[in-house]
């Protein structure tokens, strides 16, 4: 079957961001009178979307309610407007995303399980930013086209503080990301100091569990110490007033990161004061191991 035509119209809908009993209205709209305040006869979505496409965004977020009456629509293909007394028909493609799991909210009963197969006629998973980071240098030139009021650039270092981040709320959190720094930045190029403080010290996972974010915040403390002491692990855990036993084992131990503090080798160059840190290929940047640190 041929899809709609490119100058087709694409109506998008935030199911999250609308309020439940303002959703059938949204969706199908609403004849003059049918409540309080419908002072007009109002298309909903799926007739704006007539012949084209509808993107249904965060569909998870659907009462049940209308999950039943989406469910009819996209049976019959007809829609009726809230007030209304005769259906519309209605020839639209529905595309739905979201980030939650509908085959267990449907075994649940969260969702309707016959909606979500009427769904799932094509399934595409597309992985979290943090797994496809290839993908972020073209999705910041994208975004910072649409939102810089001139040319602007990012200098190597934001770049890679931007590539090192897990993006816990996928692209919508870059997206936000180059909006504030657009904003923070004074002139056309935006430098470390624009990202947000969190970025910047905390790293990929400042905004992770409790535990997570401790760690993350040791590691960096550990780190300026031993810069202080010219990695000098003693010297370090004396102005840090750690005792021999914790050097031992938070320092000595490979932690998760996969980093760990030793002596010289030849595989790879002495840091300053005579010690090396050990890094995997695939985390050039983890610098310090700690035993309680999470990848």
């Amino acid at each position: 079957m041929m899809g709609p035509a490119p100058e087709a119209p694409f109506i998008e809908v935030n199911c999250a961001a609308i309020p439940e009993n303002l959703f059938e209205s949204e969706l199908f709209g609403h004849e003059k009178g049918a409540f309080t305040g419908a002072d007009r006869q109002r298309r909903g979505r799926f007739e704006l979307a007539r012949g084209g496409r509808l993107f249904l965004d965060e569909v998870g977020e659907l009462p049940p309610l209308l999950q039943s009456e989406l469910l009819r629509a996209l049976q019959e293909k007809r829609i009726n407007r809230v007030g209304g007394e005769q259906d519309i028909a209605v020839e639209t493609r529905v595309v739905a995303a979201t980030n939650r799991d509908l085959r267990a909210m449907a075994e649940t009963g969260a969702f309707r399980e016959d909606l979500f197969f009427r769904l799932k006629v094509l399934d595409i998973l597309v992985p979290p930013l943090r797994r496809r980071r290839e993908d972020i240098p073209a999705l910041v030139a994208h975004f910072v086209k649409g939102y810089a009021r001139r040319p602007t650039r990012l200098t190597p270092e934001a770049m890679d503080i931007l590539m090192r981040y897990d993006y816990p709320d996928n692209v919508r959190e870059l997206e936000h990301i180059i909006q504030r720094c657009l904003t923070l930045a004074r002139g056309s190029v935006v430098q470390p100091k624009n990202l947000p403080e969190d970025l910047r010290h905390g790293g990929p996972r400042a905004l992770g569990a409790l535990q997570e974010r401790l760690d993350g915040m040791e590691r960096e403390i550990l780190i300026a110490a031993l810069e202080q002491a010219d990695w000098i692990q003693t010297r370090a855990a004396d102005r840090l007033g750690i005792s021999e036993r914790v050097r031992a084992t938070r320092w000595g131990s490979t932690g998760s990161a996969g980093a760990r503090i030793e002596e010289p080798d030849r595989a790879i160059g002495a840091s300053p004061g005579g010690h090396w840190v050990r890094q995997r290929p695939s985390d050039q940047r983890s610098r310090l191991g700690l035993g309680g640190f999470r990848e």
